[in-house]
């Protein structure tokens, strides 16, 4: 099984953390969206990794070579007109099975036997209150039976997630050839959900897979929110740390620095960062970042930011000074 990674996307809803890192780069609870997501996956043992790259595709290229000893591949994407304008780009590099997974969720999934699937495509779900944004699943008789993306009116709660099994990549890649040829699209971009009801009404067995465990990571307040759900897994207590405290549940590196501060609960600081005189809560703290004197709530400080000053709730991305 080949996994295939598309992270073209802009991340607009993450600026500004993704004006200097693709979306699967950002960080939360402890390690990159990337990481988490193959955390998950890697147990399958998929023989090589497709990336389909574009805006700061350079940076994840760089960061497969120090990271990973599976054979991956990287695709760009040139321009955004798609979901599926994307996958078809991986058709000389990904010919047989494979598993197709948008890398800016986190999830629970055990993906070991969908070889042994007798469905066509397995399409990954969650039961969701307001699926509009989401594409949906129709299922008659445990098959499904219509994906519609988007959907304004509720015709079903069981939402798509951005998961995907296809047992041939080829019957894909038609499906979407027929899909371009026909012009089907959705607010003037190419989605997946059109192509897999191609493959529907020309036969093809397709099955839903529910997950209990998918948080989106697409934007600041989500990104926060799957952090603090990641650190509540974690077991352990409140630690004291020279003269500061760490309130559970929190990721410290062992490398950042700590002076004076209460970092917690739900706190993920990463190496190389200080945090001095500060009371930090509810918070991401990337690579090197400074903040001194500060009270942040809600926040999201990127790679070597520097906060300097009493603040509530701020999103700085990498690089940056805000002083208060």
């Amino acid at each position: 099984m080949d996994l295939i990674l598309p992270a073209a996307g802009l991340g607009t809803r993450l600026r500004p953390h993704t004006w200097t890192k693709p979306k699967p780069l950002v960080t939360l609870a402890g390690k990159t969206i990337l990481e988490h997501v193959l955390d998950r996956v890697m147990p399958a043992n998929p023989e090589k990794i497709v990336f389909i790259v574009g805006y700061l595709g350079d940076r994840l290229q760089a960061w497969a070579a120090d990271n990973l000893s599976v054979q991956t591949e990287f695709v760009l994407q040139p321009e955004m007109l798609g979901q599926t304008d994307a996958i078809i780009r991986c058709r000389d590099v990904a010919t047989n099975d494979a598993l197709i997974l948008f890398p800016d969720a986190i999830f629970d999934a055990d993906f070991s036997h969908l070889a042994e699937s007798e469905a066509d495509v397995v399409v990954f779900t969650k039961i969701v209150e307001d699926p509009s944004q989401l594409g949906v699943v129709v299922l008659e008789n445990g098959r499904v039976v219509r994906l519609v993306e988007k959907p304004q009116e509720p015709i079903s709660n069981q939402a798509v997630i951005g998961i995907y099994y296809f047992k041939s990549m080829p019957a894909l890649y038609a499906a979407i050839e027929k899909q371009m040829a026909l012009q089907i699209k959705t607010k003037g971009e190419y989605f997946i959900a059109d192509a897999i009801q191609i493959m529907i009404d020309e036969g093809a067995v397709v099955h839903a897979q529910p997950l209990e465990f998918w948080e989106d990571c697409g934007n600041v307040e989500a990104l926060l929110n799957t952090n603090r759900l990641l650190l509540e897994r974690i077991p352990g207590g409140n630690e004291i740390r020279g003269d500061s405290v760490i309130v559970h549940p929190s990721i410290v590196d062992p490398d950042a620095v700590l002076e004076r501060s209460v970092v917690g609960p739900h706190v993920s600081i990463a190496a190389g960062s200080a945090i001095t005189g500060s009371v930090v809560r509810d918070a991401i703290v990337d690579k090197g970042a400074m903040i001194k004197d500060a009270n942040l709530v809600h926040s999201v400080v990127g790679a070597r930011a520097i906060v300097d000053g009493h603040g509530q709730a701020i999103s700085v991305g990498d690089a940056s000074t805000v002083r208060l």
